[in-house]
């Protein structure tokens, strides 16, 4: 059995990095060290007095030390995790890709007043989940050992467990709708014959490549394309 140490130097760079970051920012938020309304998303401070880092720091805020805030932190370690160890596997500037896509999908659906969010990061968290429900579609998941169903009803069974102990869904609704979006334009619309029109840009590949994080292909491999495939998942194994 690995040690804790060993398990976190295991883990992939960019879920990696992503999850140390927000459980940093809500220790020092824990500890008053960080002020959480210094680095909320709020749309009148960066249109107005340019605060454009807001439009940063908001997603690796997850709230305070709470059960919630546990749970979305297991989210990032294990779907995150596996998606990009699976999926993503030697594609560190797609994982990389996805996760800004995703933020800049979320920013302009926040612009939506019925849809405005000071954090952000929620919704980044439930857009991962809902992006491996699609990659792993059957797999088995129990959920606090009294249900088990298939991942791809996952992200719909968290957010009735949302609506049941009063959560607000507005965070897990924006990540459906950005974990869609980024699952339609680059598997389901070129499986169906479209083209691919959210390739990771070159400027990510020379980012990761110049900061040597993680690890690319030489020959990127496309997903087989088979009839039906875009509703039954990529079929990728999960790691124990």
């Amino acid at each position: 059995m690995s040690s804790p140490a060993e398990y976190y130097k295991s883990l992939p760079p960019i879920a990696k990095a992503y999850g140390t970051t927000c459980l940093l920012v809500t220790t020092a938020y824990q500890l008053g060290l960080c002020n959480p309304l210094h680095i909320a998303l709020i749309h009148e401070l960066v249109f107005t007095r340019f605060q454009v880092w807001r439009l940063i720091t908001n997603f690796f805020f997850l709230g305070g030390f709470s059960i919630n805030f546990g749970i979305r932190l297991l989210m990032i370690a294990r779907y995150g995790v596996q998606l990009e160890k699976g999926p993503f596997d030697r594609r560190t500037a797609d994982f990389l890709w996805m996760m800004i896509f995703g933020a800049c999908s979320l920013l302009v659906l926040s612009l939506i007043p019925f849809l405005r969010s000071s954090f952000l990061g929620i919704s980044l968290v439930f857009m991962l989940l809902y992006v491996w429900s699609r990659e792993f579609p059957n797999a088995q998941i129990s959920i606090y050992g009294l249900v088990t169903l298939k991942a791809f009803y996952l992200p719909w069974a968290m957010l009735a467990l949302d609506v049941i102990f009063g959560s607000p869904i507005t965070p897990d609704l924006l990540g459906i709708i950005a974990g869609h979006l980024y699952y339609f334009l680059t598997v389901l619309h070129p499986l169906a014959g479209g083209r691919n029109i959210l390739k990771t840009p070159m400027w990510v590949h020379k980012l990761v490549a110049r900061w040597h994080i993680g690890v690319q292909p030489t020959i990127r491999a496309q997903p087989e394309r088979t009839t039906g495939a875009a509703f039954r998942g990529r079929s990728y194994r999960l790691s124990d």
